[in-house]
């Protein structure tokens, strides 16, 4: 079983960064991809971005492509979600995630970390 825990969420002003961590433990976190979601008030869990923990191969959604990076250090078991020029809609909780290739992009996961909140200012 697979245990995700995130850290790095706060409070920012529009045009600024975060940078959000996933730290995992478990005996199969090797053999799945991790992946990012967000989920704003009053609307649905939205994917971000995956990343492969064997080879690095990444996907990223068109709404944040160009502003948000995921990237992992296998090391320390750890998936970053780098998030650049920060908007007000941004804001959310965000949730790290372990599920397989193929069907993490849908929301099909089989572990949830417990979310951390990203509050961006106008």
């Amino acid at each position: 079983q697979v245990q995700l825990e995130e850290s790095g969420g706060g409070l920012v002003q529009a045009g600024g960064s975060l940078r959000l961590s996933c730290a995992g433990s478990g005996r199969t976190l090797s053999r799945s991809t991790m992946g990012w979601f967000r989920q704003a008030p009053g609307k649905e869990r939205e994917f971000l971005a995956a990343i492969s923990w064997s080879d690095g191969n990444t996907k990223h959604a068109d709404s944040v492509k160009g502003r948000f990076t995921i990237s992992k250090d296998n090391a320390k078991k750890m998936v970053f979600l780098q998030m650049n020029s920060l908007k007000p809609e941004d804001t959310a909780v965000y949730y790290c995630a372990a599920g397989q290739r193929l069907t993490i992009v849908a929301g099909r996961v089989d572990a949830w970390g417990r979310g951390t909140q990203v509050t961006v200012s106008s």
